[in-house]
């Protein structure tokens, strides 16, 4: 599962149902106030939820290239490093798949 589009706040959520609300109550009148204000509010939570993707994606980079790196250097221990080298990838590699995990 992707990551949302969007990401509401629970303050954003509760006025967002609200204006919902007093829309349905005036859907003869006029209306383009509270669309206005459920406007911003998408887009505030279209915001976040971008920029929580782009540092997601950050974040993944990250981990992909000290999983590499940590590979690399098991290839090229010798000896006692070597234990320690293969733990430290063990390491990188549980970190990069915690991160492709909190991308569902």
């Amino acid at each position: 599962m992707p990551l949302p589009e969007r990401t509401y706040t629970r303050r954003e959520k509760a006025q967002r149902a609200k204006l919902l609300f007093q829309g349905a109550k005036r859907c003869a009148g006029d209306i383009s106030r509270i669309e206005k204000q459920i406007e911003r509010i998408d887009q505030a939570a279209e915001d976040r939820a971008r920029l929580e993707i782009q540092a997601h994606a950050r974040l993944l980079e990250t981990a992909k290239h000290d999983v590499a790196n940590a590979r690399v250097a098991e290839r090229c221990a010798r000896g006692d490093e070597k234990a320690t080298a293969r733990q430290q990838r063990k390491d990188a590699e549980k970190r990069l798949r915690a991160v492709e995990r909190a991308r569902r």
